[in-house]
Formats: C-alpha cells, structure tokens, sequence
C-alpha cells in the first residue's frame, strides 16, 4: 500500500494518506456533526492524533479505518461536549462530483435519525464503505447493516415526502 513501514506509518505516507482521505473525512464528520466549521475541526484534531499514534499502526490494510475511528471518536467527543445535537447555523450544501447538493431539510431528517442508524447510513453513503466494511468497522453482522440501512433509507424517504407534502400543500394555500 505504500503507507507503512516496520514502524507505522511514516511521515510522508501518512501526509499521502490524508490528502487521498480528507474529502471522505470531511463528509464523515458532517454527517454526524452537521456543522461545516465543527466537521473541520475534528478533521484537524483527528489529523493531529493520527499523526502522533502513526507508529502504532500495523496492519496497512486498516490504515482508513483506523483514522475513521480516530475521526468517530473525535465526532462523539465533540457532540458530548454540546450536548449532543444542535444546529449553530444554516450548514452548508455537501457537494459529491457525483450528486446534488445535499438539501437542508434531508441533512435535518439525517440527524434526526437514531444513532445507530444515522452511523450505517454515514458509513455507507457518505463514507463510501461496503456493507462488508461497515460491519467490520461497527463489529456487527453483515445483514445487520443491510437492515439498518433499509430502515433508515425507509424513515428518510417518509420524512422527506412528509417534508414534500407540507411544501406542496403551502404552495396551494
């Protein structure tokens, strides 16, 4: 992989490692912060933490999952710390080359989710992981992940056409 030696990970795999990782980071973070500058700073202290445990590191494999941990650990921290979840300010609109932008009211359905949940479907769609690595990295069976997936891909689609309906049925008044 190129990120390792006998020692860890050294310093320039490791800045290698976060430049190919950062965008990831960053819509791990968002999605369980709901704050662009709080997402940022979780970044920079996971950054920061990583790089001082890199020498910890064996296995290259788990080089990403490991710093996603880091990143989880420094999100919950962060929530606990607030008080767990509150919106600041209007976030900012997510942008995937490959999609919209994230809308402010299925960023809201997101976090109104419940935290097991909300952690599959950050995993899975924001963070890009398999089912396969999901259930690894949460220590869960496979089919669980696909269940809590599907039930909460089910609450937001409810939540969003309920959100739908009440624009439509505000448009008509």
């Amino acid at each position: 992989m190129g990120y390792f030696n006998r020692k860890g990970i050294d310093k320039d795999a490791y800045i290698r490692l976060i430049e190919q990782y950062r965008e990831t980071m960053y819509r791990i973070a968002y999605g369980y912060l709901g704050n662009e500058g709080e997402a940022l700073e979780a970044i920079d202290e996971a950054i920061y933490l990583g790089y001082a445990k890199r020498k910890t590191v064996k296995e290259p494999d788990y080089a990403k999952t490991w710093l996603t941990r880091i990143l989880i650990n420094e999100c919950y921290r962060m929530l606990r710390k607030r008080g767990h979840l509150s919106f600041y300010e209007i976030p900012p609109d997510v942008v995937d080359e490959r999609e919209e932008p994230i809308s402010l009211s299925t960023k809201l359905a997101l976090q109104s989710l419940p935290e097991d949940l909300r952690q599959v479907i950050i995993l899975r769609y924001f963070a890009d992981m398999t089912i396969r690595e999901t259930a690894e990295f949460l220590g869960i069976p496979d089919g669980t992940v696909s269940s809590r997936a599907r039930k909460a891909l089910s609450i937001l689609r409810i939540e969003l056409m309920e959100e739908e309906g009440e624009k439509i049925h505000e448009k008509k008044s």
